[in-house]
């Protein structure tokens, strides 16, 4: 995989918001990345959804259209270069799995739904890596379509995030229905904004940064839209964002804007964007703010230029995790020795690379015991709620989902759990977590006997064990019957010879 990597010149980014899907391309020279190609769509997909938060067919077809050409224009690409991510409306409609599925068969790659935390930590390091070098805090706030991030960090870390359900798409609907502006509905959509980051302000207000950076769409098109009006020389401000609001008022009708730097994509969310954007600016002190020209899609690339040389935000969040929940490390090498040896008989058999199988085990091993520090009974499981439902940088839902499962079915019982298809790699983790987990209970380091696993063909596996052991070691060899029955329950083979 690491040979594979090191060839790759080309990467790419696919943000799937709430507003605009976004490609973004870059060359990868020593180590740098260096932006050549971009394509933007407005699929505006949170407009799409309805009051039971259900996507529309029509919206769910725009998506469907646009990543069948963003699809045309990666192919050729490996897969481990392209990362593809979907954010607000991704999270929230309730049809979203189905369409999830038609997006990726049109991009010809996965798609990952990203928490919205997450979106806002990859968010910062995109900004953050397309500005000057600064000891000061920075305030990042990102105004997306149906969600909206606000950041504070310093240099190229993120040190506090949050993420707020109102965006530029949701507001204006909600609010300013077929485009329609009235003083009541600007008055009503900045409180509504006000409420929303009522519940952040004590963390954000001026007193903990030192320069506020706006990104995405409707930071720009506001700084844009104020510069080139004449109402600031170039950053956004509380007059130049008063000063739009009274043109917005004037014209009555978003349909009806005439504005230097306005597009016509623009033009129908800019009164959402606009009131979140003033509502901010009021409740956190902020006086002036400068446009960013990163956002997420820029932090994808980073992170994932990051995977590729070895430095994964996800292995700092697992050790991370270790320490925060006082995990045994020396059980878990023990553990990911015994795993790595079975991997090694059966990864050939594996649809994944080694490395891949490789690095999920390590993760599910290290954290496998982390619930241990809620309550010993049970603590697979509460192990398997950490990991599904904490923030971990660097992983997004989907994979804290697989995580949490491989947890969650390390040990007992596997009949309440919803498997993967016996074809599936997943489930040969599985089997290879449980005997490991299994033969080094006794947290001594002994080395084990002489194992060797077997997968004859999906849901069938054999163990071979060293010759006269488990006449010696009466307490595994019970275990192993229960687990041969567990393996029973739900179909699948594990014999032993």
């Amino acid at each position: 995989m690491s040979n594979q990597n090191n060839s790759i010149s080309e990467i790419a980014a696919v943000d799937l918001g709430s507003n605009s899907f976004r490609l973004q391309l870059a060359h990868v020279v020593d180590g740098q990345l260096f932006f050549h190609d971009s394509l933007r769509e407005a699929v505006r997909l949170g407009a799409g959804l309805d009051a039971n938060k259900f996507l529309s067919s029509e919206a769910q077809q725009r998506a469907i259209d646009c990543l069948r050409r963003f699809g045309e224009r990666l192919r050729g690409f490996p897969p481990q270069a392209v990362r593809a991510v979907a954010t607000n409306t991704f999270r929230v409609a309730k049809n979203a799995s189905q369409l999830l599925a038609d997006a990726e068969a049109a991009l010809g790659f996965p798609i990952e739904i990203i928490a919205g935390r997450e979106e806002a930590r990859m968010i910062y390091v995109g900004v953050s890596h397309g500005l000057p070098i600064a000891e000061h805090k920075r305030l990042v706030i990102d105004i997306g379509g149906g969600s909206t991030e606000f950041i504070i960090g310093q240099g190229i870390a993120p040190q506090r995030m949050e993420s707020l359900y109102m965006g530029c798409v949701s507001f204006s609907l909600r609010f300013f229905p077929d485009g329609k502006i009235t003083e009541r509905a600007l008055e009503q959509a900045e409180i509504a904004a006000a409420s929303e980051i009522q519940n952040i302000r004590p963390h954000f207000t001026a007193a903990h940064w030192q320069e506020a950076v706006g990104s995405s769409g409707t930071a720009r098109a506001l700084g844009e839209i104020i510069r080139l009006n004449g109402w600031s020389e170039g950053e956004i401000t509380l007059d130049g964002l008063n000063q739009l609001r009274a043109q917005l008022l004037k014209a009555r009708d978003s349909k009806k804007l005439q504005l230097e730097g306005l597009s016509t994509d623009r033009a129908a969310v800019l009164p959402g964007g606009l009131c979140i954007m003033k509502a901010a600016f009021e409740a956190l002190g902020i006086t002036r703010m400068t446009a960013a020209t990163g956002a997420l899609r820029e932090g994808v690339l980073y992170e994932l230029l990051g995977r590729m040389e070895h430095h994964d935000i996800r292995e700092h969040t697992v050790r991370s995790f270790m320490r925060r929940y006082h995990a045994d490390h020396a059980q878990a090498k023990r553990v990911q020795k015994l795993a790595e040896q079975f991997l090694s008989h059966i990864s050939d058999q594996l649809r994944m690379s080694h490395d891949t199988a490789r690095q999920w085990l390590h993760w599910a091993i290290r954290l496998h015991e982390i619930g241990i520090s809620i309550a010993h009974s049970g603590y697979h499981k509460h192990s398997a709620y950490i990991v599904e439902n904490a923030d971990m940088p660097g992983f997004s839902r989907m994979e804290q989902e697989t995580l949490s499962l491989l947890v969650r079915a390390q040990r007992r019982s596997l009949s309440k759990i919803t498997l993967p298809p016996a074809e599936h790699d997943y489930l040969t983790l599985i089997m290879v977590m449980r005997l490991s987990i299994l033969f080094q209970r006794n947290r001594l380091d002994d080395a084990p006997p002489q194992l060797h696993l077997y997968r004859e063909a999906p849901g069938h596996y054999r163990l071979q064990i060293q010759a006269g052991w488990l006449a010696h070691n009466p307490l595994t060899q019970a275990e192993l019957s229960n687990e041969i029955d567990y393996w029973q329950l739900v179909n699948v083979s594990l014999k032993l010879s």
